[in-house]
C-alpha cells in the first residue's frame, strides 16, 4: 500500500496534475469539513481550502508557479462559468430593460467605490505601488480582476488572494446588512452580493431565488466591465499616494 502511495504521488510530483488534484481535493476535504460544523459563514470552504492548500505547498516544497501549472484547468473554466451566467438572465431581461437606469448607476458607483476604498486603505497602511495596483480590481470576479492586475503591472497571485477574501467577506456579512437595513427585495439582495462579493456573492445569491442569482450575475458581469475600463484612469492617483 505504501509502495503504491509512493509511485502515485512520485507520477503526480512531476506532473501538472498534482495542482489539479491537490485543489479538487482541499476543496471537498474543505466541503466536508464545513457541513460537519455546521455551515458557519466565517469558515467558508473555499478559505478552509486556501489555508490546505498552503500548507501543503509549504509542506511539499512546492513554489507558486508550479502549482499553477495544474490549477490554470481551473482558473480557465471561470471564464465559461461566468458566461453561462447570461442563462438565467435571460429570464429576468423584462426587469432588467425596467431598472437599467438604477442598475447603471448602481454599478458604476459601486466599482469606482470599491476600487478606490482599497486604494486609499491601502495607501494609508503603507502598501507600495504594486500592492495597491493588485487591491484596485479585488472586488471583482478572478479572470477578470487577474487580468486587470497583470496588464497594469501588479501581482496577479495576490489580486487572487484578495478577489476570494473579498467575496468570502461579503457573503459573511451580507445577511447582517440586509437585516440592518431592511433589504428584503430579492432582486435587490441579489444584486448587492453580485457587486460586492462577485463569484462567491453569486452562488450565495442562487440560494436565495432564481432571481437573485439572476440580478447577481448580471451585477458581477457589468461590474467587471467597469472596472477594467475605469481602473486604469485611476493610476495617477496610484502613482500619487504611493510617492
Amino acid at each position: 500500500m505504501a509502495e503504491d502511495f509512493e509511485d502515485i504521488w512520485a507520477y503526480l510530483a512531476e506532473s501538472p496534475l498534482l495542482g489539479l488534484t491537490a485543489t479538487l481535493f482541499a476543496f471537498l476535504v474543505a466541503q466536508l469539513l464545513w457541513e460537519r460544523i455546521g455551515r458557519p459563514p466565517i469558515l467558508h470552504p473555499v478559505l478552509m481550502a486556501m489555508a490546505l492548500l498552503m500548507a501543503f505547498l509549504v509542506m511539499a516544497d512546492i513554489d507558486y508557479d508550479t502549482y499553477f501549472e495544474g490549477a490554470q484547468f481551473i482558473h480557465f473554466l471561470l471564464g465559461p462559468a461566468t458566461v453561462a451566467l447570461a442563462i438565467p438572465l435571460f429570464d429576468q431581461l423584462h426587469r432588467i430593460r425596467r431598472l437599467l437606469l438604477p442598475i447603471s448607476v448602481a454599478v458604476v458607483v459601486g466599482s469606482l467605490s470599491a476600487a478606490l476604498s482599497a486604494i486609499l486603505v491601502g495607501a494609508a497602511l503603507g502598501a507600495s505601488y504594486e500592492t495597491l495596483l493588485s487591491l484596485a480590481p479585488k472586488s471583482v470576479t478572478s479572470p477578470i480582476a487577474m487580468g486587470i492586475t497583470e496588464r497594469l503591472g501588479g501581482l496577479p497571485s495576490l489580486t487572487a488572494g484578495l478577489v476570494l477574501v473579498t467575496g468570502a467577506l461579503g457573503c459573511l456579512m451580507a445577511p447582517l446588512i440586509f437585516r440592518l437595513l431592511g433589504i428584503r427585495d430579492e432582486t435587490a439582495q441579489g444584486f448587492s452580493l453580485g457587486l460586492a462579493a462577485h463569484g462567491f456573492g453569486t452562488a450565495q445569491a442562487f440560494g436565495i431565488g432564481a432571481a437573485a442569482g439572476a440580478f447577481a450575475g448580471l451585477a458581477l458581469g457589468l461590474a467587471g466591465l467597469v472596472t477594467a475600463v475605469f481602473v486604469p484612469l485611476l493610476l495617477p492617483i496610484i502613482e500619487f499616494l504611493s510617492v
